[in-house]
């Protein structure tokens, strides 16, 4: 077996350093571990097996810790992957040291080794022995091990050190292959979802004078959904689908549409239509389009069987339909519309409450109370006035997230309520990325949400930036200059999932952390200059 023969001969390897025989059949043993190991092993995985198997050689004193530090476009370097030590979150940052950086080249080049300046490292009277990582000409970091200070490496240990960086490249370079299948599957299903998205977006600017609607009423549906416990494939078609409620209504005259007073009959039973055009726009047989097409076609069915088009009842309604119902008419009851004025956030949920069992099933609508105060937030993270900086909201305390990877802090509020609330939820969306990377969930997931999060940050951007101007900010332009070089740092960063994607996720994790908790504490902080006595 391969494994056995791998031990044997690191033994050998380690009894005799000398036999030019017996470095021959290692060099062969790593070349067939760079070729033929697991495709699927994990980066920690992966360094767990190799201590395991330096342990074996005597006569080599490696520590029984190591770590790979990839570089990204910019020349620094982000810890990626160990085994015997803590992970990037807690190390010390000596990967970007100045002896790290001056780190002495064995003979040959093909080793560097140093002593870290880390305080902790150096009280363990340990060095690094940095085995360049490269994909041809290209270098991609370094395999980092430790050894005692006294240690100094025969040449056979650097011939046996360049044959396992070759193996370690192999692994690496497989990891990323990985990584980059996974980032444009991601974009593949989300080109997909936007393009079918653009259609229910269009129905919507001709319906009400913004398109924040079908972002509240996708992001209710899922705080509902989560209530429900429905399973993630699920709470994900929703929240991707439910925007195409009413994608039927751009088939819909806007005399109808726009009608300022109540429709007639005849008016009323072709505004109805509006599902079944819907229904006809969105043919097709993925998951995502079933999932689009049930909600548009049965999102005004009822309960009770009165509803329309079709008349189903109970369970017959699909549940995501179900969900919807409940988010659409609550939102819509208390936004402004070209016929009526806004209902107060009590009316709204006195008549969602009432409807249960006639228009809405009992279980959505109990699981629409319990879900009441993330509905009341989302209301305000995606709000249609502009921000009053003296308006004080009234929102139920959120606990504090457990085991939070960046804290939540009263330092970090401006005094301006809203501006708070979407600091906060763009904290919530990094953890959530954090969480994302820490337990390694792959880059299909990483791409998803480094997405969302920049996503919202330019909601927040747009938002904040039209109260500043509402309220004559004199800083306002030196704040769109900041926002637009986040932005475009953002974008870089995303493109460079393509190509890097290993380095990136940490890259884009401590950048956003670092840039957010800077902004507002340098910066947004100066709006409390806005709120009067």
């Amino acid at each position: 077996m391969y494994r056995n023969e791998f031990h044997r001969l690191l033994c050998l390897y380690g009894l005799s350093m000398k036999d030019e025989s017996i470095l021959q059949h290692i060099r062969n043993a790593v070349f067939e571990l760079s070729v033929t190991g697991n495709t699927t092993l994990g980066l920690d995985a992966m360094l767990e097996k190799l201590l395991a198997e330096l342990g074996r050689v005597h006569d080599l004193p490696v520590e029984q810790r190591c770590a790979i530090v990839l570089v990204n476009s910019h020349g620094k370097y982000f810890q990626v992957a160990q085994a015997g030590m803590e992970s990037a979150w807690n190390a010390s940052a000596f990967w970007q040291s100045p002896s790290f950086d001056k780190a002495v080249a064995l003979p040959g080049g093909l080793v560097k080794t140093c002593q870290p300046d880390d305080p902790e490292i150096q009280n363990e009277k340990s060095q690094l022995f940095l085995l360049p990582l490269n994909e041809e000409d290209k270098h991609l970091g370094y395999l980092i091990l430790f050894a005692p200070c006294s240690y100094q490496p025969l040449p056979a240990h650097v011939d046996f050190f360049m044959e396992l960086a070759y193996a370690v490249s192999g692994f690496v370079q497989r990891a990323q292959a990985r990584e980059i299948q996974q980032v444009y599957k991601h974009e593949l299903e989300e080109a997909h979802a936007q393009a079918i998205q653009s259609l229910g977006i269009a129905s919507e600017y001709r319906d009400t004078e913004t398109g924040w609607h079908i972002m509240r009423m996708s992001n209710i549906a899922l705080a509902i959904a989560k209530v429900l416990r429905l399973p993630a494939n699920q709470m994900e078609l929703l929240y991707v689908a439910a925007p195409m409620h009413d994608v039927g209504k751009i088939g819909i005259a806007d005399e109808i549409l726009l009608k300022r007073g109540k429709l007639t009959p005849d008016e009323f039973a072709i505004m109805k239509t509006h599902t079944s055009i819907g229904v006809s726009i969105l043919s097709g047989s993925d998951p995502m389009m079933v999932a689009a097409r049930e909600i548009a076609g049965a999102h005004h069915e009822r309960w009770d069987g009165t509803g329309y088009p079709v008349g189903l009842a109970g369970e017959q309604i699909p549940m995501l339909a179900r969900i919807s119902a409940v988010a659409d008419v609550f939102d819509a009851l208390t936004s402004i519309r070209p016929y009526k004025q806004a209902w107060s956030i009590e009316e709204a949920a006195r008549f969602i409450i009432s409807e249960s069992g006639k228009s809405f099933d009992p279980a959505v609508v109990c699981a629409f109370e319990v879900a009441m105060p993330e509905i009341l937030r989302i209301r305000e993270l995606y709000r249609d006035e502009i921000i009053d900086p003296n308006k004080h909201l009234t929102l139920p305390p959120l606990p504090q997230r457990a085991n939070a990877w960046i804290k939540w802090k009263d330092d970090f509020r401006i005094g301006i309520d809203v501006i708070d609330a979407h600091h906060r939820y763009l904290f919530d969306l990094i953890n959530d990325l954090f969480d994302v990377i820490n337990h390694r969930h792959g880059s299909h997931e990483i791409a998803k949400l480094l997405k969302a999060t920049v996503t919202y940050a330019k909601v927040h951007f747009r938002t904040e930036e039209k109260m500043m101007e509402h309220c004559g900010f004199e800083d306002l332009q030196r704040h769109e200059k900041q926002h637009q070089a986040f932005e475009a740092k953002a974008r870089e960063l995303y493109e460079n999932l393509y190509t890097n994607p290993l380095v990136v996720q940490f890259n884009a994790l401590f950048f956003l952390r670092d840039w957010l908790v800077h902004h507002i504490c340098a910066e947004d902080i100066k709006l409390k200059s806005l709120v009067t006595a």
